[in-house]
């Protein structure tokens, strides 16, 4: 049966915010389909790939993807109509080429992404594979696993969730200038009990936040976010719902953070307007050190701002041996800049989304750099999500230590949790 690519046709659809995204259908001359929708972030780093937006004021106050659809519909097919979808390096290869741009900003990385995952879906279909199989087949994982920070993956192939369940920043319309606080429950022993366990935790702590008279509605990625004081106070009211769950800190859980420091980064210094202070980069430094002495944090994302190099490899000299420190605005899951992290020695995981690049054999790339330099991936979704499950199969097939997928609440989050429990399950029937 012809494994080649018969029509390509991408749509406009809406997100979990309500904005729109692209989706796409890829049909083989075989009659099989096969489609994928693209995620979109709200704190977008400075050096990710175009994502293409009309500008038309009069959809979408701008927002609308009709002309990324149409470069698929046109451009994108034109180049890619007979193509093996088995051949998901040349198909990317090709559409690179063809956009031209060094950050994908003629064709859309938005364009580009939807028919670079529906490749792979297509290409795992026709092999009756499951999708994590074939991407496994695609970039072989390494024999040795990265550094850990006893955020350990779980069992061989399952990664460690990191749940976001209280969010601030530009996440939430609340006080909080730090963007997530993340429980990590590094005491399960599968994945569906870390399910159990996060989920626990996060009901325990909507019933502390209704008896304190916080509000518990969630934000755009399924955490709560009450409008709180501090960020001290987010951590420990996260704290007091680990115990009252009857859960302890760092047996079952450890915290997280992603400060997403580049949204309140202004004239070289870092401002935490809620709570009237204006910080240096040494200061930020310093305060996380008092933090992870303080509190059993073994994870910050994006603690300094993305142009902040001097500010991330200080900060990997002080804390680089006990904690991860994340690169996602700073790396934008871009091999040239992770290259150039790993050289300053300036971070020592590295947050992969896949729009931010473009394309899944480049990410597939970056991520085989990072582990091959002993360095945390973490896979994670965007705040703009839909109910497409492809990252939680990119987490299986890389071995990648952790996920990023939001909350236990929302179905565009919990919906890729449940495919990695649906995985184990499939895993574990072997």
């Amino acid at each position: 049966m012809s494994s080649k690519i018969k029509s390509i046709k991408a749509r406009e659809i809406l997100d979990s915010r309500g904005e729109p995204t692209i989706e796409t259908k890829i049909i083989l001359e075989n009659g099989l389909e096969a489609k994928a929708a693209v995620a979109s972030g709200a704190s977008i780093g400075k050096f990710e790939a175009w994502e293409l937006r009309d500008n038309d004021p009069k959809r979408y106050f701008g927002k609308g993807v009709i002309t990324a659809c149409q470069n698929v519909n046109d451009k994108i097919f034109k180049a890619l109509k007979g193509m093996d979808v088995i051949a998901q390096r040349e198909i990317d290869e090709r559409m690179i080429t063809l956009d031209g741009t060094e950050n994908k900003s003629h064709l859309g990385a938005n364009a580009i992404l939807s028919v670079s995952l529906s490749v792979a879906r297509a290409a795992a279909a026709v092999q009756k594979l499951e999708l994590w199989q074939w991407i496994r087949k695609l970039s072989p994982s390494p024999k040795n696993r990265q550094r850990d920070f006893k955020i350990r993956p779980i069992l061989e192939d399952l990664p460690m969730p990191c749940f976001n369940l209280l969010e601030g920043g530009k996440h939430a319309d609340n006080r909080l200038s730090f963007q997530e606080f993340w429980v990590i429950p590094v005491g399960a022993e599968s994945f569906s009990e870390a399910m159990r366990m996060g989920s626990e935790v996060f009901h325990h702590l909507r019933e502390s936040c209704k008896e304190k008279g916080y509000n518990t509605n969630v934000g755009d990625e399924g955490g709560l976010a009450p409008n709180l004081d501090s960020n001290d106070q987010a951590v420990e009211l996260i704290s007091e719902a680990i115990a009252r769950g009857g859960f302890k800190m760092p047996s079952d859980f450890v915290l997280g953070l992603d400060v997403a420091a580049s949204s309140f980064f202004e004239q070289a210094n870092y401002i935490f307007k809620n709570e009237g202070l204006s910080l240096s980069s040494d200061q930020m430094i310093g305060l996380y050190c008092e933090w992870v002495e303080k509190y059993p944090i073994l994870a910050v994302e994006d603690g300094l701002a993305e142009e902040d190099w001097r500010g991330w490899v200080l900060l990997t000299q002080k804390l680089g041996e006990k904690v991860q420190i994340i690169g996602d605005d700073l790396l934008v899951t871009n091999l040239q800049r992770l290259k150039q992290a790993i050289k300053k020695k300036a971070a020592n995981a590295i947050l992969i989304k896949l729009n931010q690049i473009g394309t899944l054999t480049e990410t597939l790339d970056c991520i085989k750099e990072a582990q091959r330099n002993n360095f945390g991936t973490i896979i994670s979704h965007r705040s703009g999500e839909t109910c497409d499950t492809f990252i939680a199969d990119l987490a299986v097939a890389t071995k990648a230590g952790q996920i990023k997928t939001g909350s236990l609440s929302r179905s565009e989050r919990i919906c890729k949790y449940n495919r990695l429990m649906e995985i184990e399950e499939k895993i574990n029937n072997f």
